[in-house]
């Protein structure tokens, strides 16, 4: 398996396995209502605080999915005389949450802050009352890292807030794990810090973390929290126990990173293109749609699970296999992908 967000294995922890079980036993299999109803239970607050703390904001709300956190956040803030500003290789629920918002939408070319700049000096005389630029923090097609100081500096020039997806970045980059703010020694420097618990985290949900005054905002005005089910206990707690692991066992993310730069290291030195790659997610290149079937057919039938990533997923002439990298996998696993991909590299002329 080359292809789990599962990047810490948390999965099959021990410990966050046992939570589950606990809470299972103590609560049953259901939360029972929505959040703002009969649905938030103290293993709820206690995931949203952890979360808060993780992220250095004052508060935080969980929500049923990554997707739907986005979705519900960008919806709810960004309203009729307001703009979003995104890189244009958001993941999509921001930008269905930006669609459905029924503000202005505007893109910047990937990661380029000179085009950043000049989008947002285009909405000046255009009586915008708010302006969001949002940003992934890690990539999940390229698994490159969002340029934040740089951007950051350019949002408060034009007094625009600024919003960060935190899906890949949770868990995999920062001193502590704690994501691409940590990475960049800005923590409790971002207004919205938003992401997924179904990757590094190991579960599924997704939360965003601000000011108190945001987030009891977002309670009440985002309508996928609002009207969906509130988690089950079992997730919640689960949440809880993959916080605290990682932030107490720092091994697997050494781990991890040890995996990735193996992996990166001998792809290139094989000569593969992997764009940008820097993170647990590392892209091969194709470029040719049937190359990259004929590709993918003979990886998978070697044993090895990659993912293929054809347009409109990624630019045309960018299609891929897309690799992503786990604690877990041992030395015997990575030398087997790298023997496969060596093998039908060379039989297709990729390297």
């Amino acid at each position: 398996m080359m292809a789990s967000n599962n990047y810490l294995g948390l999965t099959t922890h021990p410990a966050v396995v046992e939570a589950a079980r606990k809470a299972l036993e103590k609560y049953g299999v259901g939360a029972g209502s929505v959040p703002l109803l009969g649905g938030t239970l103290d293993l709820h607050r206690e995931l949203e605080h952890k979360l808060a703390q993780m992220k250095g904001c004052e508060d935080a709300v969980i929500f049923s999915s990554g997707y739907a956190s986005n979705v519900g956040c960008v919806s709810a803030l960004v309203r009729k005389n307001d703009v979003a500003i995104n890189d244009r290789l958001n993941h999509a629920s921001i930008i269905d949450g930006c669609r459905l918002s029924g503000g202005t939408f505007r893109t910047f070319r990937h990661n380029d802050l000179t085009h950043l700049e000049k989008v947002l000096r285009s909405t000046e005389d255009q009586g915008f009352l708010g302006k969001l630029v949002i940003v992934d923090g890690v990539f999940s097609m390229d698994g490159d890292i969002s340029n934040l100081p740089g951007i950051k500096a350019i949002t408060d020039r034009y007094g625009a807030r600024l919003m960060i997806d935190e899906a890949h970045a949770t868990g995999v980059i920062g001193a502590n794990g704690r994501g691409t703010p940590e990475h960049f020694k800005m923590e409790g420097q971002i207004d919205l810090v938003a992401g997924t618990l179904s990757k590094a985290l190991g579960s599924v949900g997704g939360f965003v973390a601000s000011s108190k005054e945001v987030v009891n905002y977002l309670r009440f005005y985002a309508r996928s929290h609002m009207f969906s089910t509130a988690l089950p206990p079992t997730t919640a707690a689960a949440l809880c126990a993959a916080v605290d692991v990682i932030q107490t066992e720092p091994a697997l993310r050494e781990k991890l990173w040890s995996n990735i730069n193996y992996m990166i290291t001998n792809l290139k030195r094989l000569g593969f293109n992997l764009g940008n790659a820097e993170t647990a997610i590392i892209p091969i290149i194709i470029g040719d749609d049937r190359t990259l079937k004929e590709v993918s057919k003979e990886v998978h039938e070697a044993g090895i699970f990659v993912n293929s990533v054809y347009y409109p997923a990624v630019p045309k002439k960018l299609s891929r296999l897309r690799l992503s990298l786990m604690a877990t996998h041992t030395q015997e696993d990575l030398d087997d992908t790298l023997a496969v991909m060596e093998r039908v590299g060379k039989k297709y002329g990729l390297i």
